[in-house]
């Protein structure tokens, strides 16, 4: 397979969790992704108007924190008058914050908002493009529970990125706008000490530096741990949710098995699990508790014992103080900002880690695999398809002497439209590899498959997918549901034995529940009627059905004279319903399974015991190949 992280500032992790990318990196897909998505235009609007509106509340603010001076004078000075005047003058101050107050929350919810729908909508598509899913399925942990990572992730990322960046840039204006006002004030704090006086510039501005400073590096410090912590919790909480969901799907095999205790206690490993992440992200909340809240006690009399000796020594009025403190307060909860959101910039960061890694990996699923190793695809005519010297191989990115697989014993096949074809074989024979073989999902073997235009060939699996909605959305998948007329589509339901289903054609329900597997087998098989494909691949659909569904349906197949059909399996049903061609599958024994010649053996037994043992050239042995699954294949 080809480097997929070459160019990249990171590598694939060992342990198949996800990628080792710096932030910058992490931070530049996701850019990239917002900026050619849908609601790039809407998330812009709002950015803008977001601040204008916190460019005024800062403006307020500042006349705000100006307020204070004239106001807590009008107390040391007992005038009433002036009192009341100043009152007057905070309502209209503290109205208009309010209503920028509540402006601001309505665009912070809308910013967040649109930003989920642009990443939860990239995140579908990048999933949802050809093979991706089923790719990444089996390519590890990075491919486990992908429900969290579409859904809970990309919410929880949209909303702490508004809320995260909007509050930076908050506290970065008011940062600007109060350091020049505190930098000011400080100018006049004149000390007085032992006869001698001076004045230290931008005293109070220093003080606040150093006290958000000393916050933040012993923030760091004691929550360090966070980042990786949050990670793990949001891993294990999606193992036990699968585990539940898996439970609960399954419930009717389990209780029949009398299960249900060894379910319970899978369930309580799990949540044993996600309880112990969960308890030591606690003692790390608990510690970084002592910094944040500790700092934030300090910061109520901090600011008066800093000004207090300008105040004390006549240098300041009280007006002038609470000015003061309020401007100290301001900048300092600018520069705290960091510290009093390092919790939940752990949290950002692990949820950006996950939903980076999963896109990462989605996109990975499109490089290019060396393919010269695996089966060749070519394109044939319409009416025809080939199988020419083709082997599976049983295992991904093993030689056939290793790990044994399969061939086609008929070397040289050619299929015309319209013939019927049955491939079975040695019962040790995975033939489902075949199937995905053929349909494009396992390239690992040799030979060559020369198939028809992808749009005239239709495969159906063994397990029967019916999706959710009504049965017309079913039966049309993955067409629109009124690509079908209604007498077609009655007709094709009443041949597939499932007459007592056309009144209820437009019901929404869980069919995949109310309908047992051999209905929903029949399901696939109506559909055959509507689509009539000029090529069909089963994968053993009939095997497992009660005889008269098997009866049913291969009646409903000798109905199709003009499609070819390739059913892989050994259904009864079939054989003697449409009387195909019968081809056969061949195991080939691995390394170990070959029966070694004695060394010690002469003449003719040597001679005997050599020519028991295939060469692998005789097998059609396969060249290695290092990748699951390619797009030669359409």
């Amino acid at each position: 397979m080809a480097d997929k992280t070459k160019g990249r500032p990171g590598i694939r992790r060992q342990d198949g969790v996800g990628y080792d990318f710096s932030l910058a990196y992490r931070l530049g897909v996701m850019f990239s992704a917002f900026w050619n998505s849908e609601v790039r235009g809407k998330v812009l609007f709002l950015a803008t108007v977001l601040i204008l509106v916190i460019l005024a509340t800062s403006y307020g603010q500042v006349i705000l924190n100006e307020w204070n001076a004239p106001f807590y004078d009008s107390l040391e000075r007992r005038d009433l008058g002036e009192f009341f005047h100043q009152l007057e003058i905070f309502a209209m101050i503290a109205g208009t914050l309010l209503l920028l107050n509540v402006l601001q929350a309505w665009l912070n919810q809308m910013t967040a908002l649109y930003m989920r729908e642009g990443l939860s909508r990239d995140l579908v598509d990048q999933w949802l493009k050809r093979k991706r899913a089923l790719r990444l399925a089996s390519s590890g942990l990075i491919g486990v529970n992908p429900d969290q990572r579409l859904h809970e992730d990309s919410r929880n990322l949209a909303e702490s990125t508004t809320g995260l960046v909007l509050g930076l840039l908050q506290s970065t204006i008011l940062l600007v706008s109060f350091i020049g006002v505190l930098w000011q004030l400080s100018s006049g704090f004149i000390f007085h000490i032992s006869g001698h006086s001076f004045s230290i510039p931008g005293y109070m501005v220093w003080a606040a530096i150093f006290y958000a400073a000393s916050a933040s590096v012993l923030s760091q410090v004691v929550g360090r741990k966070l980042v990786k912590l949050n990670a793990d919790r949001f891993s294990k909480e999606a193992e036990l949710r699968f585990t539940l969901m898996h439970a609960n799907e399954n419930m009717p095999a389990i209780t029949v098995a009398r299960g249900e205790e060894n379910e319970r206690r899978r369930i309580n490993t799990d949540i044993s699990s996600v309880l112990r992440v969960v308890k030591r992200l606690a003692m790390a909340n608990t510690n970084l508790t002592w910094v944040s809240a500790g700092y934030g006690w300090l910061v109520i009399v901090i600011p008066i014992i800093v000004a207090a000796p300008a105040y004390f020594s006549g240098g300041l009025t009280l007006g002038q103080l609470m000015m003061s403190v309020g401007a100290f307060n301001q900048v300092n909860t600018a520069l705290r900002w960091y510290v009093a959101n390092f919790g939940p910039i752990a949290e950002w960061r692990a949820t950006l880690m996950r939903v980076t890694d999963f896109r990462q990996a989605l996109l990975d699923m499109d490089a290019d695999y060396d393919l010269k190793d695996s089966i060749a695809y070519e394109n044939t005519a319409p009416d025809t398809l080939t199988l020419k010297d083709v082997v599976i191989n049983a295992k991904i990115g093993e030689d056939i002497d290793e790990c044994g697989g399969f061939r086609l014993r008929e070397t040289d096949v050619v299929i015309k439209a319209g013939e019927k074809v049955m491939i079975n074989g040695d019962h040790s024979v995975n033939r489902k590899l075949l199937f995905q073989a053929m349909a494009g999902l396992w390239p690992c073997g040799s030979g060559t498959m020369g198939l028809p235009p992808v749009d005239d060939i239709l495969f159906v699996p063994q397990v029967a997918y019916v999706p959710g909605g009504t049965l017309r959305e079913a039966l049309a998948f993955p067409e629109s549901p009124n690509a079908y007329e209604k007498a077609a589509v009655e007709a094709a339901l009443d041949k597939a034995g499932l007459h007592s289903l056309i009144t209820r054609l437009d019901t929404r329900a869980r069919w995949d529940k109310l309908l047992d597997s051999d209905e929903q087998k029949a399901i696939g098989f109506a559909r055959l009627l509507l689509v009539r494909p000029r090529w069909i691949v089963f994968d053993e659909v009939l095997e497992g059905m009660e005889p008269e569904w098997q009866a049913t349906m291969a009646k409903l197949l000798t109905a199709m004279p003009e499609t070819g059909m390739i059913y892989i399996g050994r259904s009864e049903a079939y054989l003697e319903a449409l009387q195909p061609r019968v081809l056969h599958l061949q195991a080939l024994p691995s390394k170990s399974e070959v029966p070694q010649p004695q060394v010690a053996q002469t003449g003719a037994s040597a001679s005997a015991g050599a020519a028991a043992v295939p060469a692998p050239s005789a097998l059609g042995r396969p060249r290695r190949t290092t990748g699951y699954m390619d797009k030669a294949s359409g």
